[in-house]
């Protein structure tokens, strides 16, 4: 498994913007699907964006236009530029990585997790 470690976090305003880091222990060259989930106590971990190595992306709806998701393999660090918060955004934030991209949608196919961030949208 992949060590991974998130950073970013933390208490945003409604549209405002937060950028979460993800640090692999493995150098991500190697690392085909990596991604990020998020969970709300009480729900299902979902998917936010998934990303390849190779460049292709993934976003959930609630995602799409506000949320970027990208790599910098050299660095072993993968991003999440989060714009124009909402309030419903507020969640544990989660970095994945190892998982069939075409399954990205289920969390349990998930390898290798982050300890997780928390992210708060205040309106």
């Amino acid at each position: 498994q992949v060590h991974l470690v998130e950073s970013g976090g933390g208490l945003a305003q409604a549209g405002g913007s937060l950028r979460l880091s993800c640090v692999a222990s493995e150098s991500m060259f190697e690392i085909n699907s990596m991604g990020w989930y998020r969970q709300v106590t009480g729900k299902q971990r979902e998917l936010v964006a998934a990303a390849t190595s190779g460049g292709t992306t993934k976003y959930a709806d609630a995602a799409k236009g506000r949320f970027t998701i990208s790599r910098d393999n050299a660095k072993n660090t993968m991003y999440l530029q989060m714009n124009s918060l909402k309030p419903e955004d507020t969640a544990v934030y989660y970095c994945a990585a190892t998982f069939p991209f075409s399954r990205a949608t289920m969390p349990d196919e998930v390898d290798s997790w982050g300890q997780g961030t928390q992210v708060t949208v205040s309106s």
